[in-house]
């Protein structure tokens, strides 16, 4: 697996490595679409409701016929206004392009953010396109390509959804901090900024500086939103702010309202989040709160059996369950395994001669006997002879993506440290902001902590792994150090072992 790109931390850096991110199109899907340019009998609709089953097609015939090369200066805002502009020939040229991918090869995370979009568009036209009937093609397309952003970040950096997850949704961190920490700007920013760039549908970008820079006013409507049992004060506040009952007329806030309800529902339909937009929807919509959740969840029931949601997460399949029930649930904290085990497993390292026929042998048992001493979370990453390129050698406790990561250690400060000599660093809420910038975004985003383990292992004095563990993001205890600290000097002796072993 080659080398993950490295997460950049400005806005012009990240804008230089995604504004040219190919998206993958599935397979099957990329040939249907082949043959279907190539039928002469197809017009132009045909081809494009073929078309948006695959979103990341829909994305990509878009920036091509708003590229700047393009001869009109009007940008195309529908798909089937971007196919008229392109042409056939040119439509192929860009499929060409593209590459096809056998589903599971596709970034499971760029799947899933890309069903949530599909469900955004299902919400918007159950909502809204029946009521505004004239604008029913920018509300489609709109709340399609809404969060079409965030697809290409993903398909760089899959493992940013995971990271997402947990620390969102599971261990309810602020998002804004989530997000300066994992990519060191702001997402909506950076949402808005490549939008721009694509030259994407004006509803897109107008959604995002309302997320930027009218915060207030949307939380006033969102604070109003929460007395629809009080009706007359309700229209009584309206009355008293033209300007936010004027915010409350403009059809644009449809594809932001669709795609909130699609991203607040992968969690939960009772959660908070959700109820509060919920209560925005209803107000916009001035329909009563409980037929406007009827009107969402059979609009999320009839997207869940139009799209492919092979392998994926859809909200709908939490309509069975218990109201209270959560997709994501704070993990349970793990039960130490007995001091017998670990005890076991560092006689094992300590064997001589080695126990150990192979890397992978020794750095299985090592990750065991790292688990057996408290620390279920772990990166065991393998340093190249020239300290040039390190690879996750052995994982535990975090994201599949782990599996084949490889990281440059000139990246990182942190990295090129531990690579110098032996050494051990532990990162607490004392010091994580010092050293929190210098680790790479691809291992932050595997383990988000604030509790974390860092240590260089050696091999004849010289460092040939590094080792990051810890409890799930919770504090680790001295005792808990002290056993990772004896387990590690254990890690060493097998390796000193294991070299000087008889082949």
């Amino acid at each position: 697996m080659p080398a993950s790109t490295p997460l950049p931390r400005t806005l012009d850096a990240w804008l230089k490595q995604l504004d040219g991110q190919v998206l993958p199109i599935a397979a099957d899907h990329h040939q249907q679409v082949r043959r279907a340019l190539g039928d002469s009998r197809r017009s132009l609709r045909d081809i494009a409701d073929l078309m948006q089953d695959s979103p990341a097609l829909v994305l990509s015939v878009l920036r091509e016929a708003n590229s700047k090369g393009s001869a009109l200066g009007e940008a195309a805002e529908s798909l089937e206004t971007a196919l008229t502009r392109l042409g056939l020939k040119r439509a192929e040229e860009l499929l060409a392009r593209l590459p096809a991918r056998a589903l599971a090869d596709i970034p499971l995370p760029l799947r899933q953010i890309q069903l949530i979009s599909q469900h955004a568009a299902y919400q918007a036209n159950g909502l809204f396109a029946a009521r505004l009937a004239r604008l029913w093609q920018e509300i489609h397309w709109g709340s399609l390509l809404f969060l079409s952003p965030v697809w290409v970040l993903l398909a760089a950096h899959p493992h940013l959804f995971d990271a997402w997850e947990q620390r969102v949704l599971i261990k309810g961190e602020p998002p804004v901090r989530v997000e300066r920490d994992l990519l060191g700007v702001s997402l909506f920013e950076l949402c808005l900024a490549l939008a721009e760039r694509w030259r994407l549908p004006a509803w897109i970008t107008q959604g995002y500086r309302l997320l930027i820079d009218d915060r207030r006013l949307l939380g006033k409507a969102l604070y109003l939103a929460r007395r629809h049992d009080e009706p007359l004060r309700q229209q009584q506040e309206l009355d008293a702010d033209p300007a936010l009952q004027r915010w409350l007329t403009q059809p644009a806030n449809s594809i932001l309202l669709a795609n909130v309800i699609a991203v607040s529902a992968h969690n939960a339909w009772s959660g908070i989040h959700t109820r509060r937009w919920h209560g925005l929807t209803s107000l916009y919509l001035q329909l009563p709160p409980a037929e406007l959740q009827q009107q969402i969840h059979q609009n999320a029931a009839h997207s869940a059996r139009q799209v492919d949601t092979s392998g994926l997460w859809h909200p709908a399949e939490a309509l069975l369950w218990p109201w209270s029930a959560r997709h994501f649930q704070t993990p349970k904290p793990v039960a130490a395994a007995p001091v017998s085990d670990w005890r076991q497993l560092c006689t094992q390292l300590l064997a001589q001669p080695s126990a150990f026929s192979n890397v992978q042998q020794l750095t299985m048992c090592a990750r065991q006997a790292v688990q057996a001493a408290g620390l279920p979370r772990l990166v065991m990453l393998l340093a190249d002879r020239t300290h040039s390129r390190l690879q996750v050698q052995q994982h535990a406790g975090v994201a599949a993506s782990a599996s084949g990561l490889t990281l440059d250690p000139a990246q990182s400060q942190v990295l090129r440290r531990l690579l110098q000599k032996p050494a051990q660093l532990r990162l607490t809420p004392a010091n994580v902001a010092q050293f929190s910038a210098l680790l790479p975004g691809d291992l932050k985003a595997l383990l988000p902590s604030e509790h974390l383990l860092l240590r260089s292992l050696a091999s004849n004095e010289r460092v040939v792994m590094l080792l990051f563990a810890d409890q799930g993001g919770q504090p680790i205890s001295d005792t808990t150090v002290q056993a990772f600290t004896k387990t590690t000097q254990c890690i060493e002796r097998a390796l000193d072992t294991f070299s000087k072993r008889k082949r």
